[in-house]
């Protein structure tokens, strides 16, 4: 898989562990962002993002909402001047799914932008 073909996957609606990924696709997926790491137990994946100041932070912020609403899977977000840590993780399979890989790769095409 490229990331291309995973930002153009969409989200689906995921309950119970059998969506958990295994440590070794969820190593392979990684692989595939720019920046991402794997949080302490590798519950989520987060990433830090830079900006020249705090409304382009901010606009950034908004953009990726309206990228969480199309997919219907919602970040963990720390808004701060000229900086956004994203967190990424699907509570309802109890840590990482194919849609957090998903949304980081679609998060990394808006900052791209």
């Amino acid at each position: 898989m490229t990331v291309d073909e995973l930002r153009q996957q969409r989200c689906k609606p995921l309950k119970g562990n059998a969506h958990l990924l295994s440590g070794a696709h969820a190593d392979e997926l990684l692989a595939l962002l720019d920046g991402w790491q794997f949080e302490a137990g590798n519950t989520g994946i987060v990433r830090q993002f830079r900006f020249v100041d705090f409304l382009h932070a901010l606009a950034f912020v908004n953009a990726l909402g309206f990228i969480a609403e199309q997919e219907n899977h919602h970040p963990d977000l720390e808004l701060g001047w000229g900086r956004c840590r994203v967190r990424f993780s699907t509570h309802d399979v109890g840590g990482l799914s194919l849609n957090d890989f998903i949304c980081a790769a679609k998060t990394d095409a808006l900052h791209k932008g």
